[in-house]
């Protein structure tokens, strides 16, 4: 597996925190910033991680910001991306298994070095659960594009 991180300044210091946990269970991480705490904007990472998936670079996102919504909304604005903001591990679970989620967004400011790794293990373990779910993401995608949904 290789999972794809960014951040913002804020998220700068609990990133490498994540990079560490990660390849540690054998993934691979691409670092793709910040590297400072030079001040910055959290949608220039969104973008570049959200590409990685959408081109297959990776097969899976991390963004870390702040609270973690801001960043996740900017992500959410490339099509295909599914990203979620979590500040506890059943939210990250569930949103594998019922929303399919390929990005998953958290806070610096909001959650902690040790409640991070919990929701990165969570989300990481879930699978996507198809059935119901399937038709409800499918939505999403058309949504997405504009059309109708009848």
């Amino acid at each position: 597996m290789k999972i794809a991180i960014g951040c913002d300044h804020v998220g700068w210091l609990l990133k490498p925190e994540i990079v560490s946990h990660l390849e540690s269970k054998g993934i691979s991480v691409i670092d793709k910033g910040t590297y400072t705490s030079e001040r910055t904007d959290y949608p220039l990472y969104a973008k570049s991680v959200a590409d990685a998936v959408m081109n297959h670079e990776a097969d899976l996102g991390i963004l870390i910001c702040g609270s973690g919504i801001g960043i996740s909304i900017a992500a959410n604005k490339v099509p295909g991306i599914r990203a979620v903001a979590c500040s506890e591990p059943y939210s990250a679970k569930l949103s594998r298994q019922h929303n399919d989620t390929n990005i998953l967004a958290f806070g610096s400011r909001v959650v902690g070095g040790e409640l991070a790794k919990m929701i990165v293990d969570e989300w990481l373990a879930a699978e996507f659960e198809g059935g119901r779910h399937q038709r409800r993401v499918e939505l999403i995608g058309k949504l997405e594009q504009g059309d109708s949904l009848d």
